[in-house]
């Protein structure tokens, strides 16, 4: 009898299907991935490749990111329920309250945000670039939507810009705190902080390094240091030990886990190959709206 491995290595071939995963996801989905990559890079990937059927192993926001930037294609969501807290501050309602109140502002959209508000923005960005494009717009004041936290550290590194953020945060990042990383830094004191800019902003003072999750695998591998305290959820650790089997890795605390992002399972991914199943659909009109901001990212933005 054929493991869930093979069947699903099998059914990839036969339906000319490319599994996309995020760090975040499990193990055993980032093993049976053909490609593992943070938000921007899945975009990326998703909108270069030849294939039939994108199956996207992360939550809502970036399968309907993939299905925006490739709407001739299949793409399938495991697990349809699979949402994201931070996506789901911004609401369509609040967005157009900010934007009569800063009717001069650009809007910067994290693309952890639901379609309809990637509809009212200027322009996407991703933790990764997210420093160049507001570095990049013309307007000096930025409405940053809807990580608070991660507008904060961007007001941080682009000082000549006045960044009006949003009070939504994810509820697995922004659960970090200054004592946990006092408490790690004692285990592991010449153990490097890295972490993500979804962090709190007193936590990100302390890291020796903020970055997405793509940044801060590539940071380790071109330090010198061989230990390291991971701030940002723990499925990072699998790609890591990996890459680096030489170095340490600390998580910062054992609450760093996003219960939505491991929510698809092996099986999950199988039935949705064999049945093509939970397809992503979105709004024709929405959609065209919504290509605009993501494609001015990845077209003139890009880092």
């Amino acid at each position: 009898m054929l493991k869930p491995e093979q069947k699903i290595a099998e059914l990839k071939q036969a339906k000319k299907a490319v599994v996309l995963a995020h760090f975040y996801q499990s193990k055993e989905i980032q093993a049976n991935a053909d490609f593992v990559g943070d938000s921007l890079e899945m975009a990326k990937k998703a909108r270069d490749l030849e294939a039939d059927v994108l199956v996207i192993c992360g939550v809502s926001f970036m399968a309907e990111t993939v299905k925006m930037l490739c709407p001739n294609k299949k793409v399938l969501l495991p697990r349809p329920e699979a949402g994201c807290f931070l996506a789901d501050c911004a609401t369509l309602e609040k967005v157009i309250l900010l934007k009569e109140k800063y009717p001069q502002a650009a809007f910067v959209c994290y693309v952890n945000s639901s379609a309809e508000v990637k509809a009212l923005s200027d322009i996407c960005c991703t933790s990764a670039n997210a420093v160049s494009i507001v570095k990049g717009l013309k307007e000096k004041q930025v409405v940053m939507l809807p990580d608070g936290n991660l507008a904060l550290w961007v007001q941080s590194q682009v000082l000549q810009k006045e960044i009006i953020g949003f009070n939504g945060y994810c509820d697995c990042h922004n659960n970090i705190t200054k004592e946990d990383v006092l408490k790690a830094k004692d285990k592991h004191s010449v153990a490097v902080v890295v972490a993500h800019p979804e962090v709190r902003q007193e936590v990100a003072q302390m890291a020796d390094f903020v970055g997405s999750t793509a940044k801060i695998v590539n940071f380790i591998g071109e330090s010198s240091a061989k230990e390291f305290i991971i701030v940002t959820e723990e499925g990072i650790l699998n790609q890591l030990q990996l890459k680096y089997p030489g170095k340490s890795f600390y998580l910062v605390s054992p609450s760093l886990v996003c219960t939505s992002m491991k929510m698809i399972t092996l099986n999950d991914l199988y039935i949705a190959l064999l049945k093509e199943q939970y397809e992503v659909e979105i709004n024709a009109d929405l959609s065209r709206k919504a290509q605009i901001p993501l494609k001015r990212m990845l077209e003139d933005h890009l880092v």
